[in-house]
């Protein structure tokens, strides 16, 4: 079959829900087809709509599709069908944009290996799959833009996120060597680095330990106005840098600055997260301390109303990002 778009053509990976939307729709309204993928098809198809929908509200008939799939960014042969599928219905992939993340919170105890495998084959090898999936067609063509969002963790490592602080700091170091080598090529990679966003993510994180208690920390951290940045503006911000083929988008003052501090004095950093690790939640004596819960469970485990009032930013974007929809998955 011939491809139907006479568009760029974009492809999401991790776009079903939260930045991942934000950045399709913005990709959209640029005048992209967009093709979107995550694990869950029928969630994926709900975030295409909202974000189709969203890109022609603000630009019309000058705004592109967004086109679902479902693929595991972890399962390389799985990413490698997806890439021939979307080249066959729309066309060569031009911007590729690797969203998908998950997020685990809970003391370094409770984490097992296969917290780490989990973390490392979405958020790591990821990155991996889908950029050399497209990277040969870009290369030939002479043109390509790849964008990989990391993360102010993939900086400086924070305590009680060790495994999603393990695949972020691999994912700069790919994005950023990636970089170096294809200048010259006409195709760019980008490292996006954002701080804290309120994109509703903490409702489908995953806590261990003390769950309750890892969310009352975490889920103000994700909300409060002062702490995080809005997630549609940051998405604004993330496709204008990959397009302009940007080596480092860094997003909120605070990842900015976290970043310079640590590149100064990177022992007194860590002593710390030393410190603020002292005063999060200890791992419990439980057995099952190690099974994770989403965080919209986790936070129904709160005796108080106090996290409530401090995460309804957080829970407004959720409302919005298409966080809560049934079959959601742990994709950001």
């Amino acid at each position: 079959m011939e491809p139907t778009s006479a568009r760029p053509v974009a492809l999401v990976a991790g776009a079903s829900r939260g930045l991942g939307l934000l950045v399709a729709e913005n990709l959209a309204e640029q005048g992209h087809d967009v093709a979107v993928c995550a694990r869950n098809l029928e969630e994926t198809r709900r975030g295409a709509q909202q974000a189709e929908s969203e890109a022609r509200s603000a630009q019309g008939a000058g705004a592109g599709r967004v086109v679902p799939y479902a693929c595991d960014v972890s399962d390389r042969e799985g990413v490698q069908a997806l890439v021939r599928q979307v080249e066959q219905d729309l066309g060569p992939v031009e911007v590729l944009i690797h969203v998908a993340g998950i997020i685990q919170v809970g003391p370094a105890e409770t984490m097992t290996f296969g917290h780490f495998d989990d973390a490392v084959g979405v958020m790591l090898m990821g990155p991996v799959n889908t950029v050399w999936s497209v990277l040969p067609g870009m290369r030939e063509r002479g043109h390509g833009r790849i964008g990989v969002v990391t993360s102010i963790g993939g900086k400086v490592s924070p305590p009680h996120l060790l495994p999603y602080a393990t695949a972020k700091f691999g994912a700069v170091g790919f994005t950023e060597g990636l970089s170096s080598e294809l200048q010259g090529t006409g195709v760019t990679a980008t490292t996006i680095v954002p701080g804290l966003m309120r994109t509703g993510s903490h409702e489908n994180a995953l806590f261990t330990g003390d769950r309750a208690a890892e969310f009352a920390w975490f889920g103000p951290a994700a909300s409060l106005p002062l702490l995080t940045m809005d997630a549609r503006r940051a998405a604004r911000t993330m496709v204008d840098g990959v397009l302009a083929g940007r080596p480092h988008v860094v997003l909120t003052p605070m990842a900015k600055i976290g970043i310079r501090v640590h590149g100064l004095m990177p022992s007194t950093t860590v002593r710390v997260m030393g410190l603020a690790n002292r005063l999060l939640p200890g791992a419990p004596p439980e057995q099952d301390a190690s099974r994770p819960v989403k965080g919209r469970v986790a936070a129904r485990q709160l005796s108080t109303g106090v996290v409530d009032k401090l995460t309804v930013l957080g829970q407004r974007a959720a409302e919005r990002l298409n966080q809560r929809g049934p079959g959601a998955s742990t994709t950001e």
